[in-house]
Order: C-alpha cells, then structure tokens, then sequence
C-alpha cells in the first residue's frame, strides 16, 4: 500500500511541476518557448488560466495528502526515536594546566 502511495506522490509532483511552469506569468509563459503562441493558445486567455488553475489545486491538494500520508507511516514505523540514540560521546580530553612563568629576577 505505500508503494502505492509513493509512486502516486512522485506521479503528482511532477505533474504539478509541469502545471506551474505551464501557467501564465506577468512577462510572459514558458508555453511559448516550446513553440506555442503565448496566451492564444488552444484554451484562449482566460479558458487556459481557469484549467491550469484548477490543476494546480487538484495537484496541490493530493501532494498534501500523500505528503500526510507518507509522513504518518513513516512515524508509526519508526517510533518516537531520537537523531543521536545510537550516537556514543567521545570522551572529554581536558589538556593539562599551562606552566607557570618563571619570573625573571633582577
């Protein structure tokens, strides 16, 4: 079941990868340097910006849904553990006292 989900969750990052460099900017969209013709392509101005922008939610919502459940099933598989369980201290290594200075006597 969470191959499942995992192979779905990078299904959908890439597609929303795709949908957000798809959509319109304020200089331009990167559909025209693939050949297209900017904001006159196949949906017109306004059909391609309400289709895109229902893309980006759908997408948008089940990245967040697989991220949750990715997420819960990591944490019910490894527990409550810390970073540094397994980590051993190294000992402290305290240098020894300086010398004291010997005056020099007049």
């Amino acid at each position: 079941m969470i191959i499942f989900v995992t192979i779905i969750h990078v299904i959908v990052c890439l597609f929303l990868i795709i949908v957000v460099l798809l959509q319109s900017g304020k200089a331009g969209d990167i559909s025209a340097a693939f050949g297209g013709q900017g904001s006159q392509a196949a949906f017109g101005p306004r059909g391609a910006a309400t289709a895109l922008s229902k893309a980006t939610t759908i997408s948008a919502v089940l990245f967040m849904l697989t991220s949750v459940t990715l997420s819960i099933n990591a944490i019910k598989h490894s527990g409550p553990n810390s970073v540094l369980q397994g980590v051993k201290s190294a000992p402290v290594k305290t240098a020894p006292p300086p010398a004291p200075a010997n005056p020099t006597q007049k």
